[in-house]
């Protein structure tokens, strides 16, 4: 019999089950964490470092980070941005502003599982992906990315990225901050730092890893993985899988990978705590017009935790 590590919040039990695929795990006996994601709007990485757009600017530039001043406020930031009162040029109509998700971690010998549940919450129909209904991301880091540590996902989201404020009509996708020659107020534009520097930065680890099952109901997910560094860009052939099924209104998606993958993928190691984000696009919708989670963190086996010591999120526990 194989041993399956579940994920669980710190000081849970593991709980055992034969065999590694997903599908063979009981979901409904792993302890999971309450979640809340929120309508973002056109929020970007360089408003929130505005003090004349964003009150907490100066908190942040002081050392708070997004996931301190914020945690427990998701669901009123949601429903204040989603109705185009800041941040949102274009609201959808009668689009909820959060859905709260259940999120759990497990993993085996070699493979490393991480668990959605969620409701969609009536959405309207935006007719913008006309191919999925629904898409689930996560986006990872080691800790070697300052911006992901400190902000999650906003680390890779940009004032001049598509259909953003600066955008000028640029197709510009999700791309980090240290790979341009100069960052300001609108972004980084297309300028990017010499090749050298961009080698270094990549063999740091200073790049965004992504997750995504592509769903719609009754069909197979599809499971999409990449890079985000100078640009995101899609692997060819993804190593991450994805499982999901849609009952009662509920969605229940299961993304896993191999923990040592190769590259580019991030090798996932026991002791090491992970910066991951979770987004969500509901409705048809593409690009923007989803919901985002603040930064969370997980570690493979807490008891051999090593690095910055400080207990994470959510632990993928072993023996």
């Amino acid at each position: 019999m194989k041993t399956l590590a579940v994920a669980a919040l710190l000081g849970a039990a593991a709980i055992y089950a034969p065999n590694a695929y997903a599908a063979d795990i009981d979901w409904a006996a792993v302890p999971g964490k309450d979640v809340t994601l929120f309508y973002p709007g056109q929020t970007s990485w360089e408003y929130i470092l505005t003090p004349t757009k964003h009150e907490g600017a100066p908190r942040f530039k002081g050392g708070k980070n997004c996931v301190e001043c914020h945690t427990g406020e998701e669901d009123l930031l949601g429903k204040k941005l989603v109705t185009g009162k800041i941040n949102e040029p274009t609201p959808i109509p009668d689009k909820p502003g959060f859905l709260p998700a259940n999120i759990k971690f497990a993993h085996d010998a070699t493979t490393l599982y991480v668990h959605l549940e969620f409701a969609d919450g009536g959405q309207p129909d935006a007719k913008m992906d006309p191919k999925y209904e629904t898409k689930v991301t996560m986006m990872l880091n080691q800790g070697t990315l300052p911006e992901a540590v400190r902000a999650g996902c906003w680390g890779g989201c940009h004032e001049d990225l598509a259909t953003m404020p600066a955008a000028d009509g640029a197709e510009r996708t999700m791309y980090t901050a240290g790979t341009r020659a100069k960052m300001s107020a609108q972004g980084g534009g297309d300028a990017l730092k010499p090749e050298a520097d961009l080698t270094k930065l990549r063999a740091e680890g200073k790049t965004f890893e992504y997750w995504q099952a592509r769903l719609n109901a009754g069909a197979p997910a599809v499971a999409v993985d990449g890079t985000i560094f100078d640009k995101r860009v899609e692997n060819p052939t993804p190593a991450v899988t994805a499982e999901a099924t849609l009952a009662g209104g509920k969605w229940s998606v299961t993304l896993s990978r191999k923990l040592k993958a190769g590259a580019p993928y991030k090798d996932l190691e026991a002791g090491h705590t992970y910066t991951v984000g979770f987004a969500i696009h509901a409705g048809h919708t593409a690009r923007r017009f989803h919901y985002v989670s603040m930064a969370r963190t997980f570690v493979v086996d807490q008891q051999n935790l090593v690095a910055d010591k400080v207990p994470a999120d959510f632990t993928a526990a072993g023996k």
